[in-house]
């Protein structure tokens, strides 16, 4: 059963930011993740407001955990960190 990465950010500073992005895709890619939505055209209804806003694909909930827990992730994490905050999920599909 798919899994799910939630994840919403507010950058503090773009340019080091880039530095992340950079980073990141190379842990996606090696747990096949599918981006299905991404951006900053979003309203928050309720809880803490956040700039960006993701939703990310894995085959099922392991996958996930394990491509955040990974060397990959790790180190653009580093990359992310003092720099924007961040809230991240992770959810079970339904079947």
């Amino acid at each position: 059963m798919a899994a799910y990465w939630i994840a919403h950010v507010t950058v503090k500073d773009p340019q080091q930011y880039k530095n992340y992005m950079a980073l990141a895709p190379q842990a996606f890619q090696k747990y096949n993740a599918r981006f299905l939505a991404r951006g900053e055209k979003a309203e928050t209804l309720e809880g803490q407001h956040f700039i960006k806003h993701v939703l990310i694909e894995f085959a099922d909930y392991q996958s996930a955990l394990d491509c955040y827990h990974s060397a990959e992730y790790s180190k653009a994490r580093k990359e992310r960190e003092n720099i924007a905050e961040a809230m991240i999920t992770i959810v079970d599909g339904i079947d």
